[in-house]
């Protein structure tokens, strides 16, 4: 059986739940809830199992924050035996208008601490990512505030619609491939 590892990249503790930074986070919830999930504490995060199609999937919310991410990630991998190919890790991304998701066979961390921890302890830059856009309309010296804040209302009446793309994603790239993935959910 073929597995999968897909992490969504977030902060643990009840004030970051709804902010900008935790989108990882927010996808998976709503993949495990959508699919009647339960998630496991388990060593370094929270883990939920999927099985479609004869494929297991492994839902991954890090407990580290953040800027450890990298260290959850690899132990799954090691530890499931999981080719770095078969991952995909959620992220925010500040570069990118809100909702835009871009998806990505490697690649930079794009100054995102949670994908410089990643890469670091992989000591590569080549897996798959899914980035989901939440844009860069902060003022000057405010960037951290805007990402560990909360959706504004725009955002927040169109994030169900883009937490409903985001979950066919997790689908199609196990079911179909990164590269078809890709084709059909870059930029949308």
């Amino acid at each position: 059986m073929k597995k999968f590892l897909i992490v969504g990249l977030g902060n643990i503790g009840s004030e970051y739940v709804n902010t900008r930074h935790n989108i990882g986070f927010k996808i998976l919830d709503y993949f495990t809830q959508k699919e009647n999930l339960n998630y496991q504490t388990v060593k370094l995060g929270e883990l939920a199992e999927y099985k479609i199609k004869g494929r297991t999937i492994l839902l991954l919310k890090p407990n580290t924050y953040m800027n450890l991410s990298g260290k959850a990630v690899k132990y799954w991998l090691e530890k499931e035996n999981i080719a770095k190919e078969n991952m995909l890790v959620i992220t925010d991304d500040l570069n990118i208008s809100f909702g835009t998701i871009r998806i990505k066979t490697k690649g930079s961390d794009g100054g995102h601490n949670g994908l410089k921890n990643i890469q670091l302890l992989l000591n590569s830059t080549e897996y798959p990512r899914f980035r989901f856009g939440i844009s860069d309309e902060f003022k000057k010296g405010r960037q951290v505030d805007y990402v560990l804040g909360e959706w504004n209302e725009e955002e927040k009446n169109a994030l169900g619609e883009r937490l409903e793309v985001s979950s066919k994603i997790i689908t199609s790239f196990v079911l179909s491939g990164l590269n078809n993935t890709m084709n059909e959910f870059n930029g949308k």
